[in-house]
């Protein structure tokens, strides 16, 4: 799935925070900063975890519940910096200005597994992608790129993190957008601690029907672009535990991936809210599971459509292309905000 870098925020570049807590493990302090957000670092089966917290301005340590943002594809580093006119700069961490939300809550990010915490951008592939010496993404993040690993190493870091004492125990939410809001969902399903969910450009039908729709969209009479996809599923469920995908998804992730969420959704009794643009290959199928949440009488489900807005909540232009001077996703957080504070 290609990743977007939507706008940059520039300015004094603020050490980051390091904590001395019990149980982590000592970190090497990366040449760069990331706009005051704590570095917190952790293992999980042997494997490194890097975990960034945005808590506020002088909120640090102040008793405030989680919030833990589930980001989407991608062997892409959480702090990305750049040359901005002679000065070091860096990427959004967050597709979103994460201040409103980090007022309220401890914000948390987890880094993809052995993908660096910081990389300059001149030692990325175009899409911000890491790779290794022959152009392919890292073998040990292949292994890992799973539904199953990250939904288990997120429980870790939840369990770890709740011990801490400067978070709230009465309340837990977790978002995740894109291939994000799959983990979260499951993630909710199966931790009863989770407050609130939040499901953003999902599909609850999995990622397999959103390939086959992006196909139907633009196929022709000669392409037959949906069949290839059907035969490439058929193969994928035929090799579903293997991973020995150079670039991009492994049958097993592309085979757990594409187990519909609907079924870890239609188990959630907490709150749910489920945002996606209009335009959004996975739109209709969110539109089908606002008619079952109604006709199931399932009122802790809320919806948010973004109308004629895409998978990243930008609008697309008469010709249909992607109108990416219009960013919506400041408005998108404050709306996710204000349905936790109304919920």
């Amino acid at each position: 799935m290609k990743f977007y870098i939507w706008r940059v925020w520039t300015g004094k570049l603020v050490c980051l925070l390091w904590s001395c807590l019990p149980g982590l493990l000592p970190a090497q302090t990366p040449d760069t900063s990331c706009y005051g957000f704590r570095h917190l670092r952790m293992m999980y089966k042997g494997d490194p975890v890097e975990i960034l917290v945005k808590s506020g301005k002088g909120t640090e340590m102040k008793v405030k519940p989680l919030l833990l943002f589930c980001q989407g594809s991608l062997p892409v580093p959480l702090i990305i910096t750049y040359d901005a006119g002679g000065q070091r700069a860096i990427y959004p961490v967050f597709v979103f200005n994460p201040d409103s939300l980090s007022a309220q809550y401890h914000l948390v990010i987890i880094g993809k597994p052995y993908i660096p915490l910081v990389a300059d951008q001149k030692n990325l592939t175009s899409d911000l992608t890491c790779s290794d010496s022959t152009g392919n993404f890292p073998r040990q993040y292949i292994a890992r790129n799973l539904l199953s690993y990250y939904v288990n190493r997120n429980k870790a870091v939840i369990r770890f993190l709740r011990k801490q004492s400067w978070v709230s125990q009465k309340e837990l939410v977790v978002a995740g957008h894109s291939e994000g809001s799959t983990i979260a969902a499951k993630l909710a399903m199966e931790t009863p601690a989770v407050t609130a969910l939040i499901y953003s450009g999902g599909n609850p039908m999995g990622r397999i029907m959103t390939i086959i729709t992006r196909s139907r969209q633009v196929e022709t009479d000669s392409t037959q672009r949906a069949a290839a996809d059907i035969r490439r599923w058929e193969e994928v469920v035929a090799n579903k535990q293997h991973i020995g995908a150079a670039e991009g998804d492994s049958p097993q992730t592309t085979y757990e991936f594409s187990i519909p969420p609907i079924r870890y959704l239609r188990k959630l009794k907490i709150p749910v809210l489920v945002s996606y643009g209009s335009k959004d290959a996975g739109a209709p199928f969110n539109d089908y599971w606002q008619v079952e949440t109604i006709r199931q009488k399932r009122k802790n489900f809320t919806f948010r459509t973004y109308v004629g807005t895409e998978h990243n909540y930008f609008p697309l232009k008469a010709d249909g292309s992607i109108n990416y001077d219009i960013f919506n996703w400041d408005r998108v957080a404050a709306d996710w905000r204000k349905w936790l504070i109304a919920k």
